[in-house]
């Protein structure tokens, strides 16, 4: 009964990249079917939101920021970690040697991992920056809308652009909020 008192630990398991949501079924799947499911924690893919702009559209996308891997808290005594590495995707555990003892992640590692998914939930709004300046971008929304102008200044904090436009002859500078402007294709 000495296995009981095991604690859990957090593990990185490698699977096959672009299929870690499938991978994550499998494992989840595949402990209920063999009565594991007490050993295994929970099992994450650190993904983080990111925005783009589709067709005039704001979208938020779920990025994986470690493709490839899946993060798996759990107990690995017996045949708990063979059972995993058999599960489909699966390509092992991430160790310090090849084919070596899983090495739990340190506890600093883990709580970064899910600090950047929790501090990415509250900064949801966190948008890459999708502008260069000197870029040509097309106004979609406001008064001067399908006008085409040049970008000259990126005002990260508010999320604002100044844009030069021809209006009547003369370059006039606007000041335009990120999602009021698409690039010119």
């Amino acid at each position: 009964m000495g296995t009981e008192t095991k604690e859990m630990k957090w593990y990185a398991l490698r699977a096959i990249s672009g299929k870690e949501t499938k991978t994550k079924h499998y494992i989840e799947t595949e402990m209920a079917r063999t009565g594991m499911t007490d050993l295994l924690g929970q099992v994450l893919i650190p993904t983080e939101k990111v925005y783009q702009i589709r067709n005039g559209k704001k979208v938020l996308k779920e990025r994986n920021f470690f493709p490839g891997y899946i993060m798996i808290e759990a107990n690995l005594t017996g045949e708990f970690a063979h059972t995993l590495k058999n599960v489909t995707n699966v390509i092992g555990f991430l160790s310090e040697t090849k084919g070596g003892k899983p090495t739990p992640l340190r506890s600093a590692e883990v709580n970064r991992m899910l600090g950047k998914v929790d501090e990415l939930a509250e900064s949801a709004e966190h948008v890459t920056i999708p502008f260069v300046i000197g870029e040509s971008v097309k106004v979609i929304d406001g008064p001067f809308r399908d006008f085409i102008g040049s970008i000259e200044k990126i005002m990260e904090d508010k999320r604002k652009l100044e844009v030069m436009v021809k209006i009547f002859g003369r370059r006039t500078p606007l000041e335009l909020s990120f999602m009021q402007v698409e690039k010119e294709n």
